[in-house]
């Protein structure tokens, strides 16, 4: 029964055969992998942005005036990583229930035109370059 073609063949609603249930459980487990991979960042976000504020208030000292403190740059790469894992949660999401309300319709499966893997390396990319540019300019010359 299950041929080369059987992913792209899926009945439509009403018929005899029913859907192979390893097609609906395939796309919980990917769902499931993105929403880990959106929780992963928000934790390290979280991580990176709490990190900075206890290296500045290590630095400061207990006599340091609470006011001249800025957030500084790790509280806004770590917030923006927290947003990355949400958007990727949110991403996962749509796009998990757009396939299944197609493969409950009996449509066959056809990518999407853009990958939320390479859209998530590029923007990790991005950040981890910018992080570096960062610590290379904290660095004494």
């Amino acid at each position: 029964m299950a041929g080369p073609d059987h992913a792209e063949r899926i009945t439509p609603k009403g018929t005899a055969e029913p859907p192979d249930p390893r097609i609906r459980f395939a796309a919980e487990r990917t769902l499931l992998a993105w929403v880990r991979t959106g929780v992963a960042l928000m934790g390290f976000g979280f991580v990176v942005a709490r990190f900075g504020w206890f290296l500045r208030e290590y630095a400061a000292g207990p006599i340091a005036d609470p006011s001249a403190r800025s957030p500084g740059v790790s509280m806004v790469i770590g917030v923006a990583l927290i947003m990355l894992g949400v958007a990727i949660c949110g991403t996962a999401g749509f796009g998990h229930l757009r396939f299944l309300r197609r493969f409950d319709r009996g449509e066959p499966y056809r990518p999407p035109g853009w990958s939320l893997a390479f859209a998530v390396a590029i923007l990790l990319a991005v950040v981890g370059i910018g992080v570096a540019a960062y610590l290379l300019s904290l660095s004494p010359a």
